[in-house]
């Protein structure tokens, strides 16, 4: 007997586990599976403990003792005149690829007792697109699945062609018995049975590692390093949503290889889906951070430099010159059954590359790698100048991928971008925020070719191509009779009207002039965007608009954080200061912790936050977001004088 519903989750070094209340697991699909994750597979899919032949009552449900460790206690059944004999602690860990489980058994009575428990075990190997496919099957030609009884517990293995991964478990002490699990059509899961002697008012303990070896990860799995951490300076809210923001990327933080081969560590995008390498995720999160961990940034642009786009492949979308969207180590990205190996699908992650790049230098006042990524920065210009759009529609743009991501832009989901009407646009698609993406990449570029590169004529022609795409922006986005920039233009060349919050990302990247800019940061503020904890994606008012839609009517806090540092850039120091305390104060109920997505509904329905219900949670530029908004801060701090959070 289990709270119902109650789930915990555990994370360090790239693995996950999400068990219920009694720390159990039991296959589950869909939004919220169960199960040990590691490199986009599930080690575990059943881990079942029942005592005394039935399963335990929980006295006191999973409880977290920091990010990777969770307690629960558990009895046999039991009645008020005969109350359990004996008392499981039961203390559960993740570490680098492995779940550690330690059942401390207490004897109750003056009396010996024997403990019979046992723990029914099975491992589906799935990949994280078949468990959250809501009707789509992927078939496994000749993938075969064998379970074999060691002495010290279990060996899982599966194979595939060239694929094959294990998980094994050791248990000590070893069981007393081990065979196929009764009442399962699994034929792979095992039951294991221990009789545990207990002295009177005595103990006995039991010691499990299940550990992960998944396809193609070395035998030992690499422990993430802690990453330096600014000390809190106060005990003020935002302090305290910067340093959970900063334990979050902590847990996200995954080794990825560089350059020459080397191991870097780089922030994943979030838990459970996105514990991956993201292009624009891990750069935007990156750029949140730099004032503070510049070494993230270094990180993430090296690792994205060693796969940026080589050759040209219509099913990943790989162009030459292009940074990658996604990578992904699982079982069908491997035979190609998903794009998303190595995918290319994403019109922005170029742009903030080079928006990176040139950051770092300035910020750290180091050059040596803005001199290494030389050649790659070049690529991803000349990438923008011809696949990317700049050159033949005079804009970045995409066509929806059949096969992968309708959208290309951070909005990505089928229906996001569309006109006032809910129609949707129509590729090939110039999305707004990324033409200043653009603009920015490349002033900043041009700024590295004159000061780094040297190659003063190359830095004029990224200046004027720069300040022609500004010149279009200008008359082709911009709508007089809303006085505010189109959303998207669409292949046909229409404004795409709706009313959307990408037009905040505009005054991060200096695309617009300054009046328009403030009269658009105004305009954000308005309660049609505004709804006292967050900007929305979409205005209420208009057609598609929905609260719980994924990016027509929620409200991002990474999305914030960006339009928070474009207020700041054009001073707009009140309209930063009410964003910041809805976000913060958002933050605050939610332990801190900033979710990826909250939904819509405005302030004054609810006490707290309604949450978005397939949000991940740590997601990496929700966590990121805090410092952006100190960073904003300080920005305006200092173009005042006052001193400056660091």
């Amino acid at each position: 007997m289990t709270a119902a519903g109650h789930r915990v989750q555990l994370v360090r070094d790239a693995t996950f586990a999400h068990l219920d209340a009694g720390g159990g697991i039991s296959g589950t699909r869909g939004t919220t599976p169960d199960g040990l994750f590691l490199r986009d597979a599930r080690h575990l899919s059943q881990w079942k403990l029942t005592v005394d032949g039935t399963s335990p009552v929980t006295l006191v449900p999973a409880e977290h003792e920091g990010d990777d460790t969770a307690a629960c206690v558990l009895t046999p059944q039991g009645t008020r005149d005969n109350p359990p004999a004996y008392t499981v602690f039961r203390r559960q860990s993740i570490t680098a690829g492995a779940l550690v489980e330690h059942l401390r058994l207490v004897n109750n009575r003056p009396d010996p007792v024997t403990a019979r428990v046992e723990l029914t075990v099975d491992c589906d190997f799935a990949d994280l697109f078949e468990l959250r496919a809501d009707d789509r099957h992927y078939p496994k030609p000749d993938g075969h699945r064998e379970t074999h009884t060691v002495p010290e517990g279990l060996l899982f293995d599966y194979r595939r062609a060239d694929w094959h991964a294990q998980t094994t478990l050791t248990c000590r002490p070893a069981p007393d018995e081990a065979g196929p699990a009764p009442s399962t059509q699994h034929s792979t899961a095992r039951t294991l049975l221990w009789k545990l002697h207990l002295e009177a008012h005595g103990e006995a303990d039991l010691h499990l590692t299940a550990r992960a070896h998944p396809h193609g990860l070395p035998a030992h799995t690499p422990t993430v390093p802690h990453l330096r951490r600014r000390a809190a300076t106060s005990n003020d809210d935002l302090t305290r949503t910067c340093e959970r923001g900063l334990a979050d990327l902590d847990l996200l933080t995954i080794p990825a290889t560089g350059l020459d081969g080397e191991t870097v560590y780089v922030p994943a995008a979030g838990i459970p889906w996105f514990l991956t390498l993201f292009g624009r995720d891990s750069l935007l999160t990156s750029y949140f951070l730099l004032p503070y961990r510049p070494e993230t940034a270094a990180a993430t642009l090296n690792a994205l430099a060693a796969i940026q786009g080589e050759r040209y492949d219509a099913f990943s979308g790989e162009q030459p010159g292009r940074i990658v969207h996604e990578t992904r180590h699982g079982e069908l990205a491997h035979f190609r059954q998903v794009p998303y190996g190595r995918y290319y699908g994403t019109v922005d992650a170029t742009p903030l590359f080079l928006v990176l790049l040139h950051a770092h230098c300035e910020t750290t006042g180091d050059s040596r790698l803005a001199a290494r990524l030389e050649k790659h920065a070049r690529r991803a210009v000349d990438w923008m100048l011809t696949d990317g759009g700049l050159n033949t529609r005079g804009y970045l743009v995409y066509s929806p991928d059949p096969g992968g991501l309708v959208n290309q832009n951070w909005k990505d989901s089928a229906d996001a971008i569309c006109f006032t009407d809910g129609t949707r646009a129509q590729g090939p698609i110039a999305v707004a925020e990324v033409q200043g993406y653009a603009y920015d990449a490349l002033l900043r570029t041009a700024q590295l070719a004159e000061d780094v590169w040297r190659d003063g004529a190359y830095a004029d022609r990224l200046r004027a191509t720069a300040g022609e795409l500004r010149s279009r922006f200008l008359r082709d986005f911009w709508m007089p009779q809303a006085d505010f920039p189109a959303l998207a233009l669409d292949g046909d060349g229409r404004q795409v009207d709706a009313l959307a919050s990408d037009a905040g990302h505009l005054l991060w990247s200096g695309i617009l002039d300054g009046d328009r800019a403030r009269r658009v940061g105004r305009r954000l503020l308005e309660p049609d965007f505004f709804s006292g904890w967050a900007i929305r994606t979409l205005a209420a008012g208009q057609k598609p608009y929905h609260p719980l839609s994924y990016h027509r009517g929620s409200a991002w806090p990474h999305d914030n954080a960006v339009i928070v540092l474009g207020l700041a850039r054009y001073g707009l120091a009140e309209q930063v200061d009410v964003v910041s305390e809805g976000l913060i104060s958002a933050a605050v109920h939610h332990g801190y912790r900033l979710p990826e997505v909250l939904a819509g509904y405005d302030r004054s329905t609810t006490t707290a936050p309604v949450p978005y219900p397939h949000s991940c949670s740590p997601q990496a530029w929700a966590a990121a977001a805090p410092l952006a908004v100190q960073t904003a801060r300080n920005q305006l701090a200092a173009a005042r004088g006052d001193s400056v959070a660091t």
